[in-house]
């Protein structure tokens, strides 16, 4: 289970970093709210795997 988190917990960082440059640079505000709208869909569903009872 600690591997599950960690690993959920590195990819959604690793996404956000690789999300941020492109948001920041072009300050686009409609590009940031499909971004977050993204990282919120991941959550999400990192959230849902964590509650699941599938291991």
């Amino acid at each position: 289970m600690a591997l599950k988190i960690l690993a959920g917990l590195i990819a959604i960082v690793l996404a956000l970093a690789f999300l941020a440059p492109p948001v920041v640079k072009l300050k686009d505000i409609v590009l940031g709210i499909v971004v977050m709208i993204g990282v919120v869909m991941m959550v999400v569903d990192f959230w849902q795997s964590l509650r699941s009872r599938d291991d």
